[in-house]
């Protein structure tokens, strides 16, 4: 495959005419750090965003930066750093788990629509998204808010770019909201929590005024594996507290009283508390460096630990909580259980399920992607469509 670097939005729609005009079919990538997420794409060229960089506006006090699209996301993370900003999504970084190299580009992030542990209360990349350029199949250069589209007015086309893993459009520029961070953080751990008890527990932190804003479960398999195996033995179920730090004090002795009900307690200081949500946030446990299949499984929260408890009694499957139970992380010991999986998941009321990682000939024959509704699929291909009418971007990838 070979790969193609545009220094230029211009330059990129110049390429994909070429394509267009001849029905070649293209990859598109920046880092190319979430090469493994859905189907392989057979094409005999790459159009990679890694050289479109630089932050092009950033005003702190506006809160709101605009990039292009291959900027690092360490470059990113540096200068909001500077200015005590964030991006409010924390999105994960999928090396570890994937096995993958690069560096992740800020226009990768929004084409996957990644999003942390913070997600449960700030949104997903996508909620931050205020704005994008990029390149439609027709090698025509469009802004959201801007020119738009024939047939597909009165579309938000920012939010309908995230999450479409390259196969609507190539992303050149992100708009975002850059929130502040907090300036202090603590978790709470109860020890010793079934994961039927953990969800319950979660539940109780999250209908409480303190504004919880990271709650995992870790079972006994998961929980040795975080801060270097220094969490208290057992069972961990965390609670994450941020802000000001006299509002954080209160919060958190407040968490913690409500807390003991449920089972012994202890505190993480901001740097361990810091450093436990990285982990949790890129999948820690299942960066093991093996291709054993890894699930994303986005569910209710009260029905998570019934879906791995349900799963235990079929297959071997290794599990851990985010978003108050309602993502669940699974390793399976070897099959894909792709079928076993997505029945469960419907018999327990619905969700979705995203294949990670797995082997290459067991990814290439399972649907990696949640299968859409008739409804939803005939709508998906009709904006394909308008957007990629000659099919050239990423074909197959959503498959």
């Amino acid at each position: 495959m070979i790969d193609l670097f545009p220094t230029t939005e211009e330059d990129a729609a110049e390429i994909v005419r070429a394509h267009a005009a001849t029905g070649k079919a293209m990859a598109i990538s920046g880092g190319n750090t979430r090469s493994g997420f859905g189907q392989a794409v057979t094409a005999p060229s790459r159009l990679r965003s890694t050289n479109l960089t630089g932050i092009v506006a950033y005003n702190p006090g506006e809160m709101v930066l605009t990039a292009r699209a291959g900027t690092p996301l360490a470059q990113i993370e540096a200068a909001l750093a500077e200015n005590g900003q964030m991006m409010a999504f924390e999105p994960m970084d999928h090396r570890p788990v994937m096995g993958t190299s690069g560096e992740p580009t800020i226009g990768g992030v929004f084409a996957a629509n990644v999003s942390g542990p913070r997600r449960l209360i700030s949104g997903a990349a996508r909620d931050s998204l205020l704005g994008v350029r990029f390149v439609n199949g027709r090698g025509e250069a469009i802004k959201a808010g801007g020119r738009v589209m024939k047939n597909v007015t009165g579309l938000d086309l920012a939010k309908l770019m995230a999450g479409s893993h390259g196969t609507l459009g190539f992303l050149t520029e992100v708009t975002f909201r850059v929130p502040p961070r907090p300036k202090a953080e603590q978790t709470i751990l109860i020890s010793g929590l079934n994961d039927a008890e953990a969800a319950n527990a979660m539940a109780a932190a999250m209908a409480m005024t303190v504004e919880v804003s990271g709650a995992a479960h870790l079972p006994l398999t998961a929980s040795w594996k975080f801060l270097d195996n220094t969490l208290p033995p057992g069972e961990a179920t965390v609670l994450r507290v941020e802000g000001l730090p006299a509002s954080v004090a209160v919060r958190a002795d407040k968490l913690a009283a409500a807390m003991e009900a449920f089972g012994p307690i202890a505190r993480l200081d901001r740097n361990d508390s810091a450093k436990l949500w990285q982990e949790i946030r890129d999948v820690l446990p299942y960066a093991d460096g093996t291709p054993r299949p890894v699930w994303r499984v986005s569910v209710a929260p009260s029905i998570g630990h019934q879906l791995v408890a349900a799963l235990r009694l079929e297959t071997g499957v290794d599990a851990f909580y985010d978003w108050q139970g309602g993502l669940v992380w699974m390793r399976m010991e070897a099959d894909a259980e792709a079928d076993l999986l997505r029945r469960f998941i419907h018999a327990l009321g619905g969700g979705h399920a995203t294949l990670i990682r797995a082997p290459e000939p067991m990814r290439a024959s399972l649907a990696a992607f949640e299968p859409q509704l008739d409804a939803v699929a005939m709508l998906s291909a009709r904006l394909k469509e308008k957007f990629d009418p000659a099919g050239i971007f990423n074909p197959g990838k959503m498959g």
